[in-house]
């Protein structure tokens, strides 16, 4: 692809995100810390907000124990080698090909390790997998590029668009105001969005993904949750957020020209407060800007 063409995929892309109204939840949700958001520099996960992230947190430091044991054993063995069987210290060497004690070990320790890493990642494995019953059951399909959200069983509807598609991805002073009115500041553009996905605290929220067009991803860090979407097929995830806050996402699968562009924000609220806004939904009080 030339950069002329890539250009104009680009601005046909911008121009169908200008055609977008810039609709918000206008819903007082009080005040809401940001909690799971990338931090610039950041090398570390976001902070665990339910039980699957800890878990998820617990394994990659677990992992990162075992190999730093190893790395640090087979570095410390191959200096040993050189040092003790360079050509110098070792004029005369052994002239024997097999160490049947030696290649046993070499075979039954790896597969002793791995079967101690298959003990501790499976169950946390297997707990994504297994879907519990939904107290709030949501919907979500991807599309180039933004999300639909439904809440089947409140028979509610709306998508979810990034602050400034409509303004061709652009910081603007008018995005940067649009930022400020939904409770953000310009560090959070490209990651905030119009609408939100609101669920309880301590409630059990099952998110049934697809996509409509490509392959998408819906995903939550600070949950430790990833899904693909798939055209045709509808995929499965849960979590129980367990700190009231705003939390950031991205489509986490390579989608198009606009890919960048697709952030999920999920708002996790008190149940009082998730009852009042259900029914400002329902009822259609919620004002756009």
């Amino acid at each position: 692809m030339t950069v002329k063409t890539l250009r104009a995929a680009l601005g046909a892309a911008t121009a169908s995100f200008a055609a977008l109204p810039a609709m918000a939840q206008s819903f007082d949700f009080g005040e809401l810390p940001i909690i799971g958001e990338p931090q610039p520099g950041g090398v570390g996960f976001q902070p665990a907000v339910t039980s699957l992230a800890r878990d998820i947190h617990w394994l990659d430091s677990f992992l990162l124990v075992i190999i730093t044991i190893i790395a640090l054993f087979v570095t410390a063995l191959l200096a040993w080698v050189i040092v003790r069987y360079n050509a110098k210290a070792n004029a005369d060497p052994a002239r024997f090909t097999h160490n049947s004690p030696l290649e046993v070990t070499w075979t039954v320790v790896p597969i002793l390790i791995l079967v101690g890493i298959g003990a501790f990642s499976l169950p946390v494995l297997f707990d994504q997998q297994r879907i519990p019953e939904g107290d709030v059951v949501v919907k979500v399909s991807g599309f180039q590029w933004a999300w639909e959200y439904e809440y089947p069983d409140e028979d509610i509807s709306f998508q979810s668009y990034m602050i400034g598609a409509d303004a061709g991805n652009m910081l603007t002073p008018e995005v940067s105001a649009q930022l400020q009115e939904a409770g953000y500041s310009d560090d959070q553009f490209r990651l905030a969005t119009d609408t939100s996905v609101v669920v309880p605290v301590g409630k059990t929220v099952v998110m049934q993904v697809t996509a409509t067009d490509v392959i998408h991803s819906w995903t939550i860090p600070a949950f430790g949750v990833k899904q693909d979407g798939i055209p045709g097929r509808l995929a499965q995830l849960w979590f129980v957020a367990e700190e009231e806050g705003v939390y950031f996402g991205q489509c986490s699968e390579l989608c198009g020209i606009a890919h960048a562009y697709m952030p999920i924000t999920v708002k996790a609220v008190s149940e009082e407060k998730y009852a009042e806004w259900l029914e400002a939904m329902k009822t259609g009080d919620l004002v756009t800007w």
